[in-house]
Formats: C-alpha cells, sequence, structure tokens
C-alpha cells in the first residue's frame, strides 16, 4: 500500500510561492467568478502570469487555470464556462479550439505502483478546430487531433486522431468529421 508521508514530487517546480499566491488571488478575482469580465481584460492578464495567448478568443466566467505560465491558447479559441485547466504541465490549444463548459484537462497524476505516490506530469495538446464537449475529461499525455471532436462527457487518454468524432469512457471513435463547405 501507499504511505503518503514519503510523498515525492520529484524535480517538478510549479514556480516561485510568490507567484502562485499572486495568480490564485488574481484568478479568484477575475477568472473563477461569475462577474463578466471581459475577455480581453483576462487574455491581458493571462499574458502578464506568462501565458502564450493568441488574439481573439474568449473565455467566459468561472474558469479555473491552475498555471498560467503553462498555457497557450492560439488563436480564436472559447474557453467556456466552469472550465478546469489544471496544468501543472503544459496545455496547448491551437487555433479555434473550443472548450465547452465544464471541461476538465488534467495533466497530472500520481505513479499507483509507487508506495511513495510520487507525481506524474504530462502535458496536452488539442490540435486546430478541435471541440471537446461539455463535461469532457482529457487526460495527461493526451494528443488531441486537429478537428477532432470529443463528444459530450466523454474521457480521453491517449491519441485522437484529426478529423474524427469520439465518445464514452473511455473515448473511442465512432466517426470521421465531416465540416460542411
Amino acid at each position: 500500500m501507499i504511505d503518503l508521508r514519503t510523498y515525492s514530487k520529484g524535480d517538478y517546480d510549479a514556480g516561485p510561492l510568490w507567484k502562485r499566491v499572486l495568480w490564485y488571488i488574481v484568478s479568484r478575482l477575475f477568472f473563477e467568478t461569475r462577474i463578466p469580465w471581459t475577455s480581453r481584460l483576462k487574455a491581458g492578464i493571462l499574458r502578464v502570469f506568462g501565458a502564450n495567448a493568441g488574439p481573439d478568443f474568449v473565455i467566459k466566467p468561472s474558469v479555473k487555470i491552475k498555471y498560467p505560465w503553462f498555457l497557450t491558447i492560439g488563436e480564436s479559441c472559447w474557453i467556456g464556462e466552469n472550465v478546469w485547466i489544471d496544468n501543472v504541465a503544459a496545455v496547448e490549444l491551437g487555433d479555434h479550439v473550443v472548450l465547452s463548459q465544464g471541461v476538465v484537462l488534467v495533466t497530472g497524476n500520481h505513479d499507483y505502483k509507487s508506495k511513495s505516490f510520487d507525481l506524474r506530469t504530462e502535458p496536452i495538446e488539442i490540435g486546430s478546430f478541435a471541440w471537446i464537449g461539455a463535461h469532457s475529461v482529457v487526460g495527461p499525455k493526451t494528443e488531441i487531433g486537429e478537428g477532432a471532436v470529443l463528444t459530450v462527457g466523454s474521457v480521453a487518454l491517449g491519441h485522437i486522431e484529426a478529423r474524427s468524432v469520439y465518445s464514452g469512457n473511455p473515448a473511442k471513435k465512432v466517426r470521421d468529421r465531416i465540416v460542411d463547405e
């Protein structure tokens, strides 16, 4: 069994304490609130905290981002209400990505085989034009291909093919995505 007294985060570094504390305060005031601050204001704040954020994206109220300095947001993305980006490792959103309401992106996990429950972190990459449906979960080390769709309430781990529709837990390919011109 595990012994949490021996927990190890290895060489993981989330950044200086002052930066994390300041971010938590700013996040509560401008991101995790129901107050509809403008996306332009939120984009500026994310950039100040080290996010690589493209132009013209929408970020709705009640969004939680663990560490903006591990976040890349492409052009014209949409981040819906109650999205949680739990990014202890890099999260990269391509251009025109939609994260529907209640989506959770998780880049960290623990080694269940290790007595010390060691921290494991892996990035998430979501290709341009992908759509992550409401209340879906995307786990560590997941690559979602360009134009892919993850349907409502699905759980994605690993590789999601480009221009495909995935559904379920674990998410399985159900069809190709064909977009009308």
